[in-house]
């Protein structure tokens, strides 16, 4: 069987999909259809949004099923009709076996970490936050347990100090979609061997649940790094945020975007805001001070540091 040959099925919603579908679908991969989530209202308009999947497919008139439900007959026989070979899953809501066990070939799945660390929702904000030097992507065969089947391949990559959410996700995304051609081709060639997470050495698995609003909000009392981190988990989306208590008393909700983290020794009492009032602002932790860097005041778009004190003032503790 060529590549030309091989009926594929392809699951995923956001943008961190598309470019694992937009390289086979260019490579000459045989996408025989697409499955994406359903439109959903956007904005105050309320608007129907597509999702970044159903826009590349109606690009190039690739067959779309958007189903509420993944066990509805009427789905399973529009999805059993493409006689798919394989299913490629990735960033998409967890299938039923009915689904995944359909294709002879089985159904495989791209994870943004190296399996079984940080299984879940969000693995590339949680390995930042929690300081991890590497992170990677996985694809793996889907099993009855969410992220947890037998891993095809890992492909690694270093996270540097300054990375965020945001540069990492990039990067991971462009990885993914040579990793998910590999894993193609291996499939292809009958050339894999896939291992069970429970073989592999990681000594301490460390998950990654959904990104709550509690989540985001800046726990002073935190270490510098950690705070830093935080920030930059988060940066851009869903973002970090913290409160702020104005010149005049009142308390306003802020975005931090981007921060700095400064070991020094100091005697200000935590949560201390040292600033100029024209070029920086920095908080007082327990190690030294965290700069901020980038931020967002409500109703307002991201702005430097120094935009935002040219036209707001803030009392020093």
């Amino acid at each position: 069987m060529t590549k030309k040959d091989l009926r594929i099925v392809f699951m995923g919603t956001p943008e961190f999909a598309v470019a694992s579908l937009k390289t086979l679908n260019e490579g000459g991969y045989n996408i025989v259809g697409v499955v994406t989530m359903p439109d959903k209202p956007a904005n105050r308009g309320h608007k129907l949004q597509f999702s970044a999947v159903k826009e590349y497919a109606l690009a190039n008139d690739l067959p779309l099923l958007q189903p509420e439900k993944f066990k509805s007959p009427e789905f399973l026989q529009q999805l059993a009709a493409w006689k798919a070979d394989l299913q490629i899953v990735i960033a998409f809501r967890m299938l039923p076996e009915v689904v995944w066990n359909m294709p002879p070939k089985g159904t495989f799945n791209l994870h943004a970490s190296l399996l079984p660390a940080y299984r879940g929702a969000a693995p590339i904000n949680w390995a930042i936050i929690n300081g991890e030097k590497e992170t990677g992507v996985t694809t793996f065969f889907l099993s009855d347990e969410i992220d947890t089947g037998d891993v095809i391949f890992r492909e690694k990559i270093d996270i540097h100090s300054n990375d965020t959410a945001g540069t990492v996700h990039d990067s991971l995304m462009l990885l993914g979609a040579s990793l998910v051609t590999k894993t193609v081709d291996a499939i292809l060639s009958e050339n894999i061997q896939p291992v069970p997470q429970a073989n592999t050495t990681e000594e301490l698995l460390k998950s990654a649940p959904k990104i709550t609003k509690e989540t985001c909000k800046i726990n002073w009392t935190k270490t510098g790094r950690e705070i830093h981190n935080l920030v930059r988990g988060l940066s851009p989306y869903p973002t970090a945020w913290t409160e702020l208590v104005t010149a005049d008393g009142e308390v306003i909700s802020l975005k931090i975007y981007e921060t700095e983290f400064i070991c020094e020794k100091h005697s200000f009492p935590l949560c201390a805001i040292k600033t100029d009032e024209k070029t920086y602002m920095k908080v007082a932790v327990s190690d030294g001070f965290v700069r901020l860097n980038a931020l967002q005041l409500p109703s307002r778009k991201r702005m430097n540091i120094a935009d935002l004190l040219h036209g707001f003032r803030i009392t020093e503790d």
